[in-house]
């Protein structure tokens, strides 16, 4: 394991990668006095993840997982802070309003361009560059490899999409990060399991992880999955992980993830 202050990497010695970038918590003190009670909350994290994905571990998974909150940085945004969904309304490297436009900062302490590009260089490059080192060294292992971009989201975030959001949404950038199929594939599975709702594609096509490290000419496949968190937790304050809901989820999930490495790999 490499634990660092930044984050924490498991490695595995299947062709698997399972990166969680929006899992963590932390706000550093000094940035934390800059910000509003609302942000200290972290309340658009991806709670949990690390938990319904513990099944990797048995199926040799590397497992990624940063200690700071997306509200410090975004890990799945590009560094020049491009914006990934073009016309419609996101959220920035460094967030200065949560998913209900929240402010983020008291008034007058909104990052300034150096102190953004401080926070790339400290938090986000040492995750990118973990991730590109673990994806080289089972890339020299494994003739495919697949990257599996793990997030969760509330299935109503009106600032985002109407209505409610399919519970499982899978992204390739229309099958320019995998094998073409792969999304369709996978969201066929969770049709045919006839409890829950999904779309290939969709308004989730992958964030900057699944489109900048998805190279399948190279032997790498990333796929995100953007998984409604009704699905195995509470979705207000505080968040609770139901067991109920997870039980019922999680084999589904195994399953998924399973599947999506036989079709990249082709074993």
């Amino acid at each position: 394991m490499n634990d660092s202050s930044i984050f924490t990497l498991e490695r595995g010695n299947a062709p698997l990668l399972i990166s969680i970038p929006h899992r963590g918590t932390q706000i550093p003190c000094a940035l934390a006095d800059e910000m509003t009670p609302v942000a200290k909350r972290t309340e658009d994290c991806d709670w949990h993840l690390e938990r319904l994905y513990a099944f990797a571990r048995e199926l040799g998974a590397s497992i990624l997982t940063p200690q700071y909150a997306r509200y410090v940085i975004d890990l799945n945004r590009p560094p020049d802070d491009e914006n990934l969904y073009p016309g419609r309304d996101t959220t920035g490297l460094c967030p200065v309003d949560t998913f209900d436009k929240a402010p983020l900062y008291k008034p007058g302490h909104a990052p300034s361009r150096e102190q953004i590009e401080a926070r790339r260089v400290m938090y986000w490059q040492p995750y990118h560059d973990a991730l590109v080192g673990e994806l080289d060294a089972l890339r020299r292992a494994h003739d495919r490899v697949l990257l599996w971009e793990a997030h969760s989201i509330r299935s109503v975030v009106p600032r985002f999409f109407d209505g409610r959001l399919p519970d499982f949404n899978f992204g390739t950038a229309d099958d320019a990060s995998a094998t073409p199929g792969l999304a369709e594939h996978l969201a066929r599975i969770v049709e045919d399991d006839g409890r829950y709702s999904t779309v290939a594609n969709g308004r989730f096509k992958g964030g900057y992880i699944t489109r900048h490290y998805g190279r399948p000419s190279d032997g790498i496949h990333a796929i995100q999955l953007e998984l409604t968190q009704g699905t195995y937790m509470n979705e207000s304050a505080p968040f609770n992980y139901e067991e109920t809901l997870a039980d019922r989820v999680q084999p589904l999930l195994r399953n998924l993830v399973t599947a999506a490495l036989a079709y990249v790999t082709g074993s």
